[in-house]
């Protein structure tokens, strides 16, 4: 392992903490999407498609997840 490499994992020099960064992102607009996806698609909480949907990091992956819907009776 080189010096460079060991830096950076520690975490020291120009790699070291530089304070919080603000994230561009308004959670009650952001929460009551996701709200609306619920609605559209039949989601329950407890779903396999509830954990996708609330879980899902859309801004590190740079996508949505698919669901299935659920079918009304």
């Amino acid at each position: 392992m080189d010096l460079e490499t060991l830096k950076q994992l520690a975490g020291v020099g120009e790699y070291s903490f530089k304070g919080l960064q603000p994230v561009d992102e308004n959670l009650s607009i952001t929460g009551t999407e996701k709200r609306k996806i619920e609605r559209e698609k039949g989601i329950k909480p407890g779903d396999p498609e509830w954990f996708k949907l609330w879980f899902s990091l859309p801004h590190m992956t740079g996508k949505m997840p698919e669901f299935r819907g659920r079918k009304k009776k």
